[in-house]
């Protein structure tokens, strides 16, 4: 019987409730590797990760319903607008500021309520024999409104979340106005009506349906490692990465992140649970299977990001993510106003 247990059951006969060695994860990362992870922090520690796996617009839906009732510990997911709407709606909580954490994430990756875990850049993808250098020369993300980009851009729907926290962080750099003008443009010269996944997107390219696409850079690592089959691999081949706005404030960042949620009945094991995602182990684990960015330094990115994206780009800083969710509502708004499907 493990130490833990017996303390549990002290607490029991003593106060008449139990100390549960547990922590609740309700995850809407998609990545059958963390759960890898999870298993690692379980043999460390003592402390047994109960995983609720979902897409993460039924998880919020079902924490909100659920309220002071839900088991819910942390929420774990893709995108800093999530969290940040998620914490709009008062579902998350302040305490994810321990000296580990702190030390671990720089402060425009994270607030008192949530946390970066990793990190990814959304950035372009050319086809090298149809862009030429001087066309790439400068390229920022406002500049894909140019008209000489008619019918050669794809992109995902307005309603993607990695694409309203991209406009949402345009909204906070250069204003509504702009940014709704800019969508229009950005609308102006798409090569079809927006569909698909990341993914899709770099295929579009490499099939000649367009010149540009504006995707994740993981994505590219996971289509070249070959888990998504042959075909995308060698799509993957034909495409090159390009970093926007390396002349002024840098390449849009985002992250994959953790929010202590409200009411956590077991907030210190939640805690425990983020600092033991943000270690050297844990980071490594992260980009070799999902081929996101480290959070922390001293750990290097998968060979295939480092070889076949790159790392030495300027990365914005200075937008501190916690405005794309404050900004979102602002984003979607100039994209369906823009006619951005």
């Amino acid at each position: 019987m493990r130490k833990i247990s017996i303390i549990s059951i002290l607490f029991t006969l003593i106060f008449g409730y139990s100390v549960a060695s547990e922590v609740n994860v309700f995850n809407a990362r998609h990545y059958k590797a963390d759960a890898e992870l999870y298993s690692k922090f379980t043999n460390k520690t003592g402390i047994k990760v109960n995983l609720i796996n979902g897409k993460a617009g039924a998880l919020e839906k079902r924490m909100i319903e659920e309220g002071a009732d839900s088991s819910a510990d942390l929420y774990i997911t893709a995108d800093a607008g999530r969290c940040g709407v998620f914490k709009a709606k008062g579902m998350t909580q302040g305490g994810l500021i321990s000296p580990a954490i702190k030390a671990a994430v720089p402060a425009n990756f994270r607030t008192s309520h949530w946390t970066g875990i990793a990190k990814r850049a959304r950035i372009v993808y050319y086809a090298p024999e149809r862009v030429s250098g001087a066309e790439l020369s400068g390229l920022t993300y406002e500049s894909l409104a140019d008209p000489k980009w008619k019918g050669r851009l794809v992109i995902r729907k307005s309603s993607n979340i990695y694409n309203k926290s991209l406009v949402a962080s345009l909204v906070k750099n250069n204003g509504k106005k702009a940014t709704a003008e800019w969508a229009k443009g950005v609308v102006a010269n798409m090569a079809r009506t927006p569909e698909g996944n990341d993914r899709a997107q770099i295929m579009a390219v490499a099939a000649g349906e367009a010149d540009i696409a504006v995707a994740n850079t993981y994505y590219l690592a996971l289509m070249l490692s070959g888990k998504k089959g042959p075909e995308q691999q060698e799509a993957a081949k034909k495409v090159k990465a390009f970093f926007p706005n390396q002349n002024d404030r840098g390449t849009h960042m985002n992250i994959s992140c953790a929010a202590l949620v409200k009411g956590a009945p077991n907030k210190s094991n939640a805690i425990k649970l983020v600092e033991f995602l943000l270690t050297p182990e844990s980071q490594e684990h992260f980009v070799n299977n999902t081929f996101e960015f480290p959070m922390i330094d001293g750990v290097s990115a998968n060979p295939l990001v480092v070889n076949n994206i790159g790392l030495d780009f300027k990365q914005d800083l200075k937008t501190k993510v916690s405005s794309y969710g404050a900004k979102q509502a602002d984003a979607l708004e100039v994209m369906t106003t823009a006619g951005w499907k």
